[in-house]
């Protein structure tokens, strides 16, 4: 016997295990469980201006077919070299809005490869650990939450009554002003909660505010 041989016999044994329908549903049970609790970890931690549902179904899929993926491919060669082959061709076009949708999308996959392979309880346990050190960082303030540009436009008359809504505002700091004959420019670094947004409608009521915007930032550009 060769060094071939003892490499294709060594190869065949890591892949004698049959697919079974009892492992399969455990499988996609334990990942739909796990995606359950990182969609709530992203629903807590959210911060930007619209929740997403859609990604946060995104995250359900992409958990589920993992396991599929690899609780399939676990049991034979060919189809695990096929696979490796077919998403060798696959292209991402779409951007990721907020880098920390990406981890998300890190933590889902690398859920539904523990389910697959069959280590459920390291894949409940890590994603507990996982999601309450995030979920920590995030109320001790390591993430950028709440970070908004507020773009005002209004008539110079009514400056005063501006400043004075803008007293009730949360924390925030003048970025730009540009004055105008007929109108004033203002965009300022705010921490806006939509909890907490009655200034903001006090704003849009005065007559002479010809626009008000919110507008979801990230601190790494321009900050």
């Amino acid at each position: 016997m060769d060094m071939l041989d003892l490499l294709k016999r060594a190869i065949s044994a890591e892949f004698t295990n049959t697919i079974t329908l009892d492992g399969l549903l455990l499988s996609l049970v334990s990942a739909f469980v796990i995606a359950l609790f990182i969609v709530f970890i992203y629903k807590k931690t959210f911060s930007g201006v619209a929740y997403s549902k859609s990604f946060a179904l995104l995250i359900v899929m992409v958990t589920m077919v993992t396991a599929i993926v690899i609780r399939t491919i676990s049991s034979n060669l060919a189809l695990s070299l096929g696979m490796v082959g077919a998403l060798s061709i696959v292209r991402f076009r779409t951007a990721v809005k907020d880098p920390i949708d990406t981890g998300f999308i890190f933590w889902s996959i690398a859920s539904g490869i523990m389910t697959g392979v069959g280590v459920y309880i390291i894949a409940l346990i890590t994603s507990f650990a996982l999601g309450t050190l995030f979920f920590i960082s995030y109320l001790f303030g390591f993430s950028s939450g709440g970070k908004y540009l507020l773009i005002l436009r209004y008539r110079p008359d009514v400056g005063n009554e501006v400043a004075e809504v803008l007293k009730g505002a949360p924390k925030h700091q003048l970025r730009s002003k540009q004055i105008q004959q007929t109108r004033v420019d203002c965009t300022y670094d705010i921490d806006y909660s939509e909890k907490k947004d009655r200034w903001l409608e006090r704003l849009k009521s005065i007559e002479g505010v010809e626009s008000v915007s919110v507008v979801s930032y990230h601190q790494d550009f321009g900050s």
